[in-house]
């Protein structure tokens, strides 16, 4: 159980670490988001693959799911473009409320029943999602939060068509490596902005390698000693890590409206996973 507490912990501070890693790239300028997202793919596909290798046989080739490999490149490329004009702890908790929006919806069409209070968490999640990105004078970016929504449910995409995958590690590596191609053409696109400095490309690398990369490593490895809902909860912690991260290591403010907002959405999302007996979102963190 240590272990297992252990992991998870380590886990939820690299996915964390994941936004305030971006932030501190393209915030700064200190590389393009472009090229932030093409370098993080490579890294975080080679450390994936250099696991698998070292840890497993390598089977015969998958093929690919085209619509999980479409999704992870919204996802990388909304991301990285979102954290240009947002805070760190404001897009983790927009990327988490559109991934667990995204995913609960799926389960509604599909025929999965709630209960009351279920229904009263997804109103709750829902409203304070409005509120945090309703116009004011503490609103984030409207850009920002458009690309951050837009990954969200990219993610919440990707997480549901990974649901039973014997290997998952792999087929992460995989999608990884897919999606590589698509990112390049995109850098390709905005070559005339491209910029980057040691700092930017290194912050790159170390969110693709160590963070997402050894990240999912860790996360597949808790994961043996979760259920569905502990897993799920769990991530509850990542919005609350990145905008704590922010202010330590980023010197953001972080506003009345963000705290209440994140009451209120991760509340309303802790509601819903409480009341459901099997909740399918054990993946769902970016």
């Amino acid at each position: 159980m240590k272990k297992t507490l252990a992991l998870t912990g380590l886990t939820m501070i690299a996915f964390a670490a994941n936004s305030l890693l971006t932030r501190a790239a393209l915030g700064s300028h200190q590389i393009d988001a472009a090229s932030f997202t093409t370098i993080r793919l490579a890294a975080g596909g080679a450390m994936l693959w250099l696991v698998v290798r070292l840890t497993r046989r390598v089977a015969a080739p998958e093929r690919s799911d085209p619509l999980a490999v479409a999704a992870l490149v919204v996802y990388a490329i909304t991301f990285s473009f979102a954290y240009l004009s947002l805070a760190a702890g404001t897009g983790a908790l927009i990327l988490f409320g559109a991934v667990q929006i995204t995913m609960l919806a799926a389960a509604a069409m599909t025929g999965e029943r709630f209960t009351a209070l279920a229904w009263l968490g997804v109103t709750a999640a829902v409203t304070g999602v409005v509120w945090l990105v309703s116009p004011g004078v503490a609103a984030p970016a409207p850009l920002g939060t458009a690309l951050m929504a837009v990954a969200g449910a990219a993610w919440g995409v990707y997480s549901l068509r990974g649901r039973g995958v014997g290997e998952p590690l792999r087929a992460t590596a995989r999608n990884f490596a897919h999606a590589l191609p698509f990112a390049v053409v995109v850098s390709v696109l905005l070559a005339p902005g491209i910029r980057g400095s040691w700092l930017g490309v290194g912050l790159s690398l170390v969110c693709g390698a160590v963070t997402s990369g050894i990240g999912y490593v860790i996360w597949y490895e808790a994961l043996k000693g979760l259920d569905a809902s502990r897993a799920a909860i769990v991530q509850l912690s990542v919005p609350a890590l990145a905008a704590l991260g922010g202010v330590l290591f980023l010197s953001e403010q972080v506003t009345w409206r963000l705290v209440l907002c994140s009451v209120v959405i991760l509340g309303g999302i802790a509601l819903v996973l409480a009341q459901q007996r099997k909740p399918d979102v054990a993946r769902s963190s970016g």
